[in-house]
């Protein structure tokens, strides 16, 4: 990033801040308010990475979803950098949340709406409160120069998505901001290859930590090898820094594999997708109401194996992403 655009990009935060102090009732439609710590943390060059909101409202009931919010927060802090929850309250994009706000969305469940990038505009000029996805969590970070994201996994092309051109916006918005993705993977209910070859033709560099293979969510393999592998924080940050420096523009997905001691029999989670494939397609389930209805049917087929697996590789996608994001600071 050359000095002329970090000086930009600089003063936008410091008006958009400015706009969080004199709009503490958040009555400012179309602000994006930035935290305090967040703000901070930023202009002084240090860490942060953002988090999804999504995860909280529709990722977990309440109040295991708050619990597990705060427990990844405090392990982004306890590895050098500051926690970017963001979500859309009041109308009003946030980046960074306080205790109240996070026990407020998680209160809120699935009455916040699930919010893709097409759905932006449409929350915020409603004044609807709105869970980030992916594709939103990446479009807020990239607008406020926060390079480093974590989540559990990332959409993709779901299977027949050759048919029913169902592909998820979480690809092209990877194609078109400078963003590192720090997962699992792709959701093993989607089509990995077809999904990684879309990553290609989007223009996404793919890497997996530590090994040559890409991880599939719950397990540490799908078949599939990537074309670059990182093995410690410092290569992913060396990787982060080219790509920004170079402007390539678009993002990078940087897959770590769940911890072995979590991860759950491959072939009792497959079985079980097949299962819920099938009860989705008779009831009809398309859309963004997919992916939660056959996460949710895969946690009951595995009476509670997915969802705990899930837990534990979001909290490690913490540990290595907020270390990628430190040594990312040392380095720029």
């Amino acid at each position: 990033m050359s000095s002329s655009s970090a000086l930009s990009r600089l003063v936008n935060l410091q008006r958009q801040f400015e706009q969080t102090k004199q709009s503490e009732n958040g009555s400012n439609k179309g602000d994006v308010k930035i935290s305090s710590e967040v703000f901070d943390a930023l202009s002084n060059g240090r860490a942060v990475v953002a988090l999804e909101s999504t995860i909280i409202s529709h990722g977990m009931p309440y109040p295991q979803n708050l619990q597990t919010a705060k427990e990844v927060e405090a392990i982004v802090r306890e590895n050098g950098a500051v926690p970017a929850t963001i979500a859309i309250l009041d109308g009003t994009p946030c980046i960074g949340l306080s205790n109240e706000q996070l026990e407020r969305l998680a209160s809120l469940g699935t009455k916040a709406q699930k919010t893709a990038r097409r759905d932006i505009a449409h929350i915020v000029a409603s004044g609807g409160n709105g869970a980030t996805t992916v594709s939103t969590t990446i479009f807020f970070a990239s607008k406020v120069g926060i390079p480093v994201f974590v989540t559990g996994g990332i959409g993709g092309v779901h299977r027949h998505g050759e048919q029913t051109m169902d592909i998820s916006s979480d690809l092209t918005e990877l194609g078109r901001s400078p963003v590192a993705v720090i997962s699992a993977g792709i959701k093993s209910i989607l089509d990995i290859p077809r999904t990684l070859e879309y990553l290609e033709t989007q223009g996404v560099t793919v890497a997996s930590y530590k090994t040559h293979e890409f991880p599939a969510f719950f397990t540490e393999t799908s078949g599939c090898q990537v074309p670059c592998r990182v093995d410690s924080p410092e290569d992913c940050a060396r990787l982060i820094d080219a790509n920004l420096k170079l402007g390539l523009g678009s993002g990078i997905l940087i897959g770590v594999p769940i911890p072995k001691e979590h991860a759950a029999s491959g072939r009792m989670i497959e079985s079980a997708i097949q299962t819920a494939l099938k009860e989705a397609r008779e009831k009809n389930v398309s859309g963004n109401a997919e992916t939660p209805f056959l996460l949710a049917k895969v946690n009951e087929l595995t009476k509670g194996a997915s969802l705990a697996s899930n837990i534990a590789l979001v909290k490690n996608n913490a540990l290595v992403g907020s270390s990628i994001a430190a040594a990312l600071s040392k380095l720029r």
